[in-house]
């Protein structure tokens, strides 16, 4: 029996690096604590010199440390400080060398725009899920488009910016502007008219849709569910071009193709001009350079041609090809004449054949066959009428017997009723004052039944 101050058993003791590795594992695999919202004040903000940011969130009552490693605070929208009011977003784990849980913070958003960042991701995650982020329905962009539609603020920095960059890179290209609203509650149906009425019209070949960089509020159109549907619905391959190259909209996701700003655009928009010059340039180099090494390779060969026996020496060239035709010609007559010995050895057997199978004395020897057949046939025929007129007269004269108008000569008649044209064999056939008909060898009587008697056996 174990005394009070006596240690347990060994089995059932925990090293501190096992308790901190129970309980790291206990709270990773709580599904609630591996994407958690938190809501706080930045304390004891550091960035470190490895880009990672370690911080602590604080309210009135509480705290937990905090680690955004440099991969994810990249994409930030905003320079966190001492005091900043953010809601963060991430999984809670424990760093097992101190033995204290903390939060890995992967998003990161200012208080204030927090419920915008909500429904942005709610957004993301339900056109995500309906496959319209999908890499295989987006379209390639043209490469030599006729035209460039461009759908922004007339008057914002980044339109001027896209006809520029447009301008200068291919100056032949049409650029159709369709001025919208990018900022405010009219804003995302403004651009929503502005996509359908570009593929109405059909003129252009792409379309740029975009405005410059801002606040999650200022470009809160271009993550409108109904913008989203609109470009990808759109029959126009469609760049999106929204705010710098840290800022990400519903807009970059569902567009064709994604470009970090609205000068990014126009030049994925379009090639250019010069460096298709110097393409051009390069192919007609590699073109003449390709020609003329066909063309010596061409000379040489004409003149291998022109040193060749064929050229130089003709009558050689037929002499060989003589002598095999006189050989040839041997062979053939001598096989000629081998071939009509054959043919005449052959005519011989099957004339000595034919002699053997005169087809007159085979015709002679069918003509008395016929003969015997016609007789022999001519007999069987009078035969078989003979017989068959014995049979019927037979059968005549057995008819003859039964027929009952021999019975009626003897005396007998038949009675019929005179409505249903039935032979009467009884009296039960008949009812007093009914007429029938009686038939006797010479004519028939029409008789009424005046009175009937029944047989009846002694």
């Amino acid at each position: 029996m174990l005394q009070a101050n006596q240690p347990p058993n060994q089995q059932k003791v925990l090293s501190v690096k096992d308790l901190t590795r129970y309980i790291k594992m206990k709270l990773e695999g709580d599904s609630v604590l591996q994407d958690v919202w938190v809501r706080g004040e930045i304390s004891n903000f550091t960035h470190h010199s490895s880009g990672h940011m370690y911080f602590t969130l604080k309210d009135a009552d509480s705290r937990v440390k905090c680690i955004m490693f440099a991969s994810n605070n990249q994409r930030l929208g905003f320079i966190p400080r001492d005091g900043s009011k953010v809601v963060a977003r991430g999984n809670i784990s424990v760093f097992e060398r101190d033995g204290q849980y903390q939060m890995y913070v992967t998003q990161m958003q200012q208080d204030g725009i927090g419920n915008l960042y909500l429904a942005f991701e709610r957004l993301k995650k339900k056109l995500g899920d309906e496959g319209l982020f999908a890499q295989e329905r987006k379209r390639p962009i043209p490469k030599f488009p006729r035209a460039v539609g461009v759908i922004t603020s007339p008057t914002g920095a980044a339109v001027r910016d896209i006809v520029t960059t447009l301008q200068r890179r291919f100056p032949a290209v049409p650029i159709l502007l369709y001025p919208v609203l990018v900022q405010g509650a009219q804003a995302a149906p403004s651009i929503v008219r502005a996509i359908e009425a570009m593929n109405r019209h059909g003129e252009a070949d792409v379309l740029i849709v975009g405005r410059g960089g801002g606040s999650l509020e200022e470009l809160w159109a271009f993550n409108e569910e109904m913008v989203a549907r609109s470009i990808a619905a759109s029959a126009i391959p469609v760049i999106s071009a929204v705010g710098h190259e840290t800022d990400f909209t519903i807009a970059d996701f569902v567009a064709d193709l994604r470009a970090a700003t609205p000068t990014a655009a126009a030049e994925l928009a379009v090639p250019h001009h010069l460096e298709l010059k110097q393409h051009i340039a390069h192919l007609s180099q590699r073109l003449i350079k390709g020609l003329t090494s066909q063309v010596s390779v061409k000379r040489e060969r004409l003149h291998r041609l022109r040193r060749s026996p064929v050229l130089t020496q003709p009558r050689r060239q037929l002499q060989e090809p003589a002598q095999r035709l006189d050989r040839l010609r041997e062979q053939l007559a001598f096989r000629l004449r081998r071939r009509l010995s054959e043919s005449r050895e052959s005519a011989m057997k099957l004339e000595r054949k034919l002699s053997a199978h005169n087809p007159r004395q085979q015709l002679d020897f069918a003509k008395k066959r016929v003969e015997v057949a016609q007789r022999q046939l001519l007999v069987s025929m009078q035969t078989t009428a003979r017989q068959t007129r014995q049979r019927w007269n037979a059968q005549l004269r057995h008819l003859d017997a039964l027929s009952p108008l021999k019975v009626m000569q003897r005396g007998y008649s038949l009675v019929y009723d005179e409505k249903r044209r039935q032979i009467i064999k009884s009296i039960g056939q008949v009812q007093p004052g009914d007429l029938v008909r009686v038939r006797l060898t010479d004519g028939q009587l029409d008789c009424h039944v005046w009175g009937m008697e029944e047989n009846r056996d002694e």
